[in-house]
Order: structure tokens, then sequence, then C-alpha cells
């Protein structure tokens, strides 16, 4: 059977009316900042405090996005008769964003938990060069990463967790079984 003449004309203005009588869902950006989901991937926040330099992040970017310069500094013994010790310290953590394709290898590979994605996303620069964001402006981002979410109730706790608060019953019945003694053995004596 033909197609009626018209017919896709017809569709045409059935959908455009059909849509000028719903309401609009554009958002005005500027005005009103957007509902973001909990775990947006924004920009790389850095815990500088638990960094150390180990460089897997620098490595395992397959855009060498991370910049990072440190240097040795001898630590003094901890105990008298100790020997000194040598660690890294972090004198310059940079990424450009630029070039950063947001996978988070980077985040993945940090054995030390420090870089986390944040949410924020109006870094945007009128140069490129400037897209080259240093530790102090990582830093700042840190501060605006959402906690993780909560654990399941019905998962089962974690070894670590499990491990600790064995632990710490038992330290609690020792202390109280030694609390308990020495009453005992004062009242055997009087």
């Amino acid at each position: 059977m033909a197609p009626i003449p018209g017919s896709g004309l017809a569709k045409g203005l059935a959908v455009t009316l059909r849509t000028m009588t719903r309401k609009t869902v554009t958002e005005q950006y500027p005005d009103t900042q957007p509902e973001l989901p909990p775990r947006t991937r924004g920009v790389i926040g850095l815990f500088e405090e638990n960094c150390t330099v180990c460089m897997l992040c620098a490595r395992e970017c397959p855009d060498w996005c991370i910049y990072i310069d440190s240097h040795k500094e001898t630590v003094p013994p901890a105990a008298p008769g100790g020997r000194e010790r040598s660690r890294n310290v972090l004198d310059r953590f940079a990424i450009d964003f630029s070039l950063c394709m947001y996978c988070g290898i980077c985040i993945e590979v940090c054995p030390f938990d420090a870089l986390f994605w944040s949410p924020e996303f109006e870094y945007a620069e009128t140069d490129i060069r400037e897209l080259t964001h240093e530790r102090d402006k990582l830093r700042e981002w840190m501060w605006t990463v959402p906690a993780p979410p909560a654990l399941d109730p019905g998962a089962e706790e974690p070894k670590e967790l499990a491990a600790a608060r064995k632990t710490a019953e038992k330290l609690a019945a020792t202390q109280q079984a030694e609390q308990a003694e020495p009453h005992r053995t004062g009242e055997g004596n009087a």
C-alpha cells in the first residue's frame, strides 16, 4: 500500500506539537548548578600526606601527563643507637589536564591512596598552558572528594576489621580478668 501524500509532514507536526506542550528540562547552568551523580569523575585530587613519591602513577599514565619531582632527605634515627634513614620528599606534583584522558589508571595503581576523583568540573582556562595544575590546586580539589559509599549492611565484615575487633575483644577480656583478680585475692587475705 502506498503512503498517503503528506503523511510524513503530518507525523512531524504531531511530534512538534507534543513536544511544545511538555515542560522544558533545560537547566540554566551558570545560575543553577547541575545535579551530579555521587561518584562523578571531574578532576583528580591529591592527598599529599599519603604520597610517597613511588612514581607508579606517572609510570602507568598512558598519556604521560603527570609530572613529579622529589629529593631524598635523611631522617635521624627514631631510637638512640639506630641508623639514619632516607626518604623521598615531594617537590612537585602536577597534572596536565589538557593531555589527561580521565582514565583513572593513576588512581587505581596508587598503593597509598594519595589520588582521588573529585566532582569538580569548572576548571576551564583561556590558555591551554594553564591547564597544568600544580599540587596546591590538586590539594584544594581533594577536599571536595565525597566520602565513599557505605558498606552494604548484609555484606560480610572486612577481614582487617574482624581481626582488629577480635584483638580488641581479647584485650578487653584480659583487662577485665586482671581487674577482677586483685579483688578476689584481697577478699581471701582478709
